[in-house]
């Protein structure tokens, strides 16, 4: 019995913001998509729930859902997946269990009285593939858990009333099936897209206007002023915490849903008016039949999102040719018999070849494989984003240059004629090739596509260093 006992109290004490440490086993089997989502599979409603003490249910219980035990496992599981950077206290995901064991109960009693006060986020800056910095908001790592497991509770009640055509940070949507939406829309004979940029989107949300939509769904006045606090959570700057009164911060496991049920209000609209659109986060494109119906299209746009106290980047949105603007990355060409196909966007192919320059850079000092190890990394992800471009030719010259880069690396590193002569030769270089590849090291980036350095360094010698063809 009391064996009994001691398994007992040990299968409780799975991580919850009431109990203590985890059983990382248990927790491992849970099926769980990448990034701040519900879990796949899980039908609308079902996000893990509680028993209500006192029978009552709907939208003004929800805060005891979202403490539930085992909603909390599956939060801290995907918190501590994504990793990420501590926030302004400093701890680590590492952490989280330990501090849980300690804490919890007491977290737990502020989430349902009402009174818990999230942490400020911390600023940090990611570069844009077209220049700039992108801003993010990164949330301390139990306000990160506290969100995702909101974000649970709520994503399966606002997900289905959410419009068709919106495919960003939605359960069993990504960005491909919206550029194949939108290459539906241009194959259909709709030549002119409404592309809308909007002006600082996530810095720009009024809390007021977001707030109202979100109450209209949800009666539990702990949930809407947890949100709310989030909301108005300040931002350390440099040390110094500085108040934000508009803005749902990019880092947080809830503001993509806050988005969505924002601009939501606008894609109804559009469906209302018949219009052909395809919107992924704060990206929307919709696609007419002529540039009057464009210029009208995007007026409207305008006044709608003008009702939501949002604004148009009018340098960055126009009314033009599919072909001549992006998609997430994409853009658009005609074949033979006028079919549209898909390719790499101009800018983001260029922003492509400059990370790769940077990795390959010429003074970096290191070894070939180092570079090749931080190269594949980059080069298989964003072969798997890519992948729907159908450009054979494109993607084989990429190959081309990309092995080129890496030969560079290697000409670097053996920095003089003799070296290379004598590396060149100690590979079964004839020597003649290898002296002619000697004598001009001095140009690198000419050298490096040499005859000599083709067979020493040959395409089926980077497969086996694990440079993946995106051309495959």
């Amino acid at each position: 019995m009391a064996r009994q006992r001691a398994e007992r109290k040990e299968s409780e004490t799975t991580v919850n913001l009431g109990g203590a440490r985890r059983q990382m086993s248990k927790q491992l089997e849970l099926p769980l998509e990448a990034g701040g989502e519900a879990p796949q599979g899980q039908r609308s409603g079902e996000a893990p729930t509680a028993a209500h003490g006192d029978g009552r249910s709907g939208t003004d219980r929800l805060m005891e859902r979202v403490v539930e035990r085992g909603n909390v496992t599956v939060a801290v599981k995907r918190v501590r997946q994504n990793k990420g950077s501590p926030g302004v206290d400093g701890m680590t995901v590492e952490e989280l269990p330990t501090y849980l064991a300690e804490h919890g109960e007491a977290i737990r009693a502020q989430l349902l009285d009402g009174t818990y006060q999230p942490k400020p986020v911390r600023e940090a800056e990611i570069p844009k593939s077209g220049g700039g910095v992108r801003k993010l908001g990164i949330p301390s790592v139990l306000d990160r858990v506290i969100q995702q497991s909101i974000l649970q509770v709520l994503q399966p009640m606002f997900d289905p009333t959410f419009s068709a055509h919106s495919h960003g940070f939605r359960p069993g949507r990504n960005a491909h099936h919206a550029v194949g939406e939108a290459q539906r829309y241009i194959q259909d004979g709709k030549r002119v897209v409404v592309d809308v940029d909007l002006e600082k989107f996530f810095d720009r949300v009024n809390h007021d206007v977001l707030m109202g939509r979100v109450g209209k769904r949800i009666a539990d006045t702990r949930v809407l002023g947890l949100i709310r606090r989030y909301l108005e959570a300040g931002i350390m700057v440099n040390g110094v915490v500085m108040e934000r009164y508009e803005g749902t911060p990019q880092g947080g496991p809830l503001s993509p849903l806050l988005a969505n049920v924002l601009l939501d209000d606008v894609d109804k609209e559009l469906e209302q008016r018949g219009l052909s659109f395809v919107r992924y986060a704060d990206d929307l494109n919709v696609y007419v039949r002529s540039k009057r119906a464009g210029e009208d299209a995007m007026q409207t746009l305008r006044r709608l999102y003008a009702r939501l106290r949002l604004y148009i980047n009018e340098a960055k949105s126009a009314v033009a040719r599919p072909h001549d603007r992006k998609f997430l990355g994409y853009s658009f060409w005609y074949a033979k018999g006028g079919e549209v196909k898909r390719r790499v966007a101009p800018k983001a192919l260029e922003a492509m070849k400059e990370r790769v320059r940077e990795v390959t850079a010429r003074n970096g000092g290191r070894s070939l494989r180092t570079v090749v190890a931080e190269l594949r990394e980059y080069l298989v992800g964003w072969r798997v984003y890519y992948r729907l471009a159908e450009t054979p030719r494109i993607f084989a010259a990429l190959d081309q240059w990309v092995r080129r880069r890496l030969r560079l690396v290697q000409l670097k590193q053996w920095k003089r004629g003799r070296t290379v002569y004598r590396e060149l030769r100690a590979r079964g270089v004839p020597e003649n090739a290898a002296a002619s590849a000697a004598a001009h090291t001095r140009r690198w980036w000419r050298t490096a596509r040499h005859p000599a350095l083709s067979i020493v360094l040959s395409g089926p010698c980077f497969d086996r260093m694990g440079v993946p063809r995106l051309a495959a």
